[in-house]
């Protein structure tokens, strides 16, 4: 479980950085400064923190289903930025409103890397014990405020061609929702298994599929000869 949720932690890390290289650079040093200043502050709660209660809330199916709906909500916003995106780089014609609805997705830099930063810093603070806790806190604020910028920079330049990157948003984002479905379900099934089979349904789902075949092949036989004989 826990190196599911690591996975899913690099691809949301993964997923900010390359919607960064969408932004202007304004745009993503106001995420990064926002970043940095919430790592450098988080500590006095970073603290309160331990191990045994960090995986006693991956254990927690009903934190784990409300961080799945966040999950879920992200996932959502990233990929319609990318189907966006798309229909924008395709030279597709859109209304004011639709402009303004692309550019709040391009500025929304998503909300989970927040918590995976969070994690960081408290596993950081396990990590060297005796350290005065503001000092490491600042530390990796500042390597924070390093590497966004030149992630971003390094993306755009082996990533140069604008489609490719939101080919690749968009799979890791599917990715990041598969992963996070298995995340939800923590070893548990929604259902439990049957072995009995109920062929009156898969008789009737299976003339179903070859009704709907048989109408979609007579559909276009008839719209084929339709245009021939124009």
């Amino acid at each position: 479980m826990q190196t599911v949720v690591a996975i899913l932690m690099l691809l949301v890390c993964f997923n900010f950085m390359l919607k960064q290289t969408y932004g202007k650079r304004w745009a993503v040093a106001v995420t990064t400064t926002a970043c940095a200043l919430f790592v450098g502050n988080m500590w006095p709660y970073a603290i309160e923190q331990s191990k045994t209660q960090i995986s006693d809330w991956l254990a927690n199916p009903a934190l784990m289903l409300d961080t799945s709906v966040v999950l879920s909500i992200e996932v959502c916003i990233q990929m319609a930025f990318c189907l966006m995106a798309v229909h924008m780089l395709n030279g597709g014609n859109a209304k004011k409103s639709t402009l303004w609805i692309y550019r709040i997705l391009r500025w929304f830099p998503g909300i989970l890397i927040f918590p995976v930063l969070f994690s960081m810093l408290v596993g950081l603070i396990f990590s060297f014990p005796g350290k005065d806790f503001s000092t490491v806190a600042w530390i990796t604020a500042v390597v924070v405020a390093v590497v966004i910028p030149l992630g971003t920079i390094g993306l755009r330049w082996l990533l140069p061609e604008k489609e490719l990157r939101l080919e690749l948003l968009f799979i890791t984002n599917a990715m990041t929702a598969i992963l996070g479905i298995v995340a939800t379900v923590n070893g548990r099934t929604a259902v439990s298994g049957i072995s009995d089979i109920d062929w009156g349904a898969l008789a009737g789902i299976v003339l179903m599929l070859l009704g709907g075949g048989v109408f979609g092949w007579i559909l276009r036989n008839y719209k084929m000869n339709k245009l021939c004989k124009k």
